[in-house]
């Protein structure tokens, strides 16, 4: 069905890197490229870190934890026995163990991401250079369409200069004929 490659075409591709292998197999092949690569379904863990990541960056979170620290000072300035008097010991541990749980949680969020868009964007990459390859090959065959034409044009050009010149030389015989 498809011919073996030329053995320099063969040792160039032997010099790409896996990527590109896979996307010369593909064309070569006359494979699609493009697929839906949804990511895998979320564990568990990975769906509570989207989720807390989703929360603690937003404008909701940053208002509610405002105004619960609002509401701590208060309630310890405006009580006779406060729970947390001023410095507000307390208050401060909380808020370094909320931003020590939620840090790395967010990281993982992240990480997770960061992973999920690397790998979107070797998809657009093999997409990208599978469609520049297809565009180079379009080219090429136009090229060669086009190469082809000029030959039958010029070859039919040949035809009728051939045949203006037959025609051409029964003109001038018919009028310089043997009786002239």
């Amino acid at each position: 069905m498809s011919e073996p490659l030329p053995q320099p075409l063969l040792s160039d591709i032997d010099k790409l890197n896996d990527i590109e292998k896979r996307i010369v197999a593909s064309f070569i092949r006359r494979e699609r490229i493009a697929r839906d690569h949804r990511a895998p379904p979320a564990t568990f863990g990975a769906r509570v870190a989207d989720r807390v990541a989703s929360f603690g960056g937003s404008w909701p979170f940053i208002f509610l934890a405002v105004g619960a620290i609002a509401a701590w000072i208060a309630f310890n300035l405006t009580t006779a026995r406060p729970f947390d008097p001023y410095p507000y010991i307390l208050l401060n541990l909380v808020l370094s163990c909320t931003a020590a749980l939620q840090a790395p949680v967010i990281m993982m969020s992240q990480n997770r991401q960061s992973a999920h868009d690397r790998l979107a964007a070797e998809r657009d990459y093999e997409v990208n250079t599978k469609a520049e390859i297809e565009i180079v090959a379009l080219h090429t065959k136009l090229d060669e369409i086009r190469e082809q034409k000029w030959m039958e044009l010029i070859k039919l050009q040949e035809q009728q200069i051939a045949l203006l010149t037959r025609m051409l030389a029964r003109e001038e015989s018919a009028h310089h004929g043997p009786g002239t």
